[in-house]
């Protein structure tokens, strides 16, 4: 049986009136890749469904053509409140600032993602993807990364990216706030936290290596 994955993108588009955001396309794209090279059913879904807009920022980098060719897959995505965790194997939240928006209080996603991880599923996220971890709880009322070993897009980062006074939150400093152990590397740097069936990347430059863990996994 193909394993299926379903990827959770962001829907906003807007910091403020003057700044524009939404998904970073290379950490969607890295992973599509990734899964697809393996075989997996992978569905797009969106908090408001249809074309997911792309940060226009992480259109600037010298993309490969096979980067920029995922974005056919962002053109239409299923909207959110039509997933059904018992539909797949696995949930991953790919960044952008985008997701600081428009995932953290969204209860389908928080309902999907206590499904995927009380029945042993795979949830996994990177960069600003985890700012759809934030109020996630589990049955028991505790927070999903109470306890556990988790990373994200550090407060560092955040302030070198220079959106910190932007975000309604910092990402790092609110994932500590839910009781997470969590845990940074020097910015930039590839590096993930695997606790259980947990995945976290902290910023772009760790889409691959979440990826393949997500993988490997399944495998």
């Amino acid at each position: 049986m193909k394993k299926n994955i379903l990827i959770v993108v962001t829907s906003a588009n807007q910091i403020n009136s003057e700044k524009s955001t939404g998904l970073w396309l290379s950490e969607f794209a890295e992973s599509y890749i990734e899964f697809s090279k393996h075989g997996f059913n992978i569905t797009v879904a969106s908090p408001l469904g249809g074309k997911t807009p792309i940060d226009k920022n992480s259109l600037s980098e010298e993309l490969h053509q096979e980067i920029l060719d995922t974005e056919k897959f962002l053109a239409d995505t299923m909207k959110l409140d039509g997933a059904k965790a018992s539909d797949y194997d696995a949930i991953f939240l790919p960044g952008g600032h985008g997701t600081m928006f428009d995932l953290p209080d969204n209860e389908n996603l928080q309902s999907l993602l206590k499904e995927f991880y009380e029945s042993g599923k795979i949830v996994a996220a990177v960069c600003h993807g985890p700012a759809g971890l934030v109020n996630a709880k589990l049955s028991n009322g505790k927070y999903l990364v109470e306890g556990k070993r988790i990373t994200a897009f550090t407060d560092s980062e955040e302030k070198a990216a220079g959106l910190d006074q932007y975000m309604p939150f910092l990402l790092e400093s609110k994932l500590r706030q839910s009781g997470s152990s969590f845990v940074t590397a020097p910015d930039w740097s590839d590096h993930y936290e695997v606790d259980g069936n947990l995945i976290t990347g902290q910023n772009p430059q760790s889409t691959i290596s979440v990826a393949k863990e997500i993988i490997a996994k399944l495998k």
